[in-house]
């Protein structure tokens, strides 16, 4: 596989750091890790929705956190009691803990995570401060449009 050498980028741009960091990831194989699926949708124009199938765990055995663009869901299983004494002869339900990371982009927010059937549906908004949302500047035609006329007053202490 191709290796792209991003220093020549480095040495030219400020700020994006992060973004070549993830370039460079992509390239890289993942560790195999595909527990637990997963989908991600966008549901509005600024409104996106990670849903997670997560058989098995409930509210509290899942935790999720959102630090520095990523977000962090984990799962662990409690450990049952042992006084069941029953024997598996198949066990297709995974009890495995589990670690999902999301990298997130700027002015991402989570804004509500919810629990409903074996399915945790994490709801996140970008939300884009007013001062870096573009904004339309009016143009002024009748300034442009009129010469302005620039009368010279005599200074009456020169005249003789």
């Amino acid at each position: 596989m191709r290796h792209i050498d991003f220093s020549p980028l480095y040495r030219s741009t400020v700020g994006f750091d992060r973004l070549f960091s993830m370039l460079d990831g992509v390239g890289q194989p993942e560790q195999a890790q595909t527990y637990p699926p997963y989908n991600i949708e966008r549901t509005g124009e600024n409104t996106y929705r990670i849903t997670m199938a997560v058989a098995g765990f409930d509210e509290k055995e899942l935790s999720i956190e959102a630090h520095a663009h990523v977000l962090t869901v984990k799962g662990e299983k409690s450990e049952e009691e042992a006084s069941d004494k029953s024997e598996y002869l198949y066990r297709g339900i995974a009890k495995r803990a589990f670690e999902r990371r999301f990298q997130l982009a700027d002015h991402m927010e989570v804004r509500a995570a919810s629990l409903k059937n074996g399915l945790l549906h994490i709801d996140l908004l970008r939300n884009i401060p007013e001062t870096l949302k573009p904004r339309r500047i009016a143009i002024a035609a009748d300034v442009l449009s009129t010469p302005k006329t620039i009368e010279a007053q005599p200074d009456p202490q020169k005249v003789n």
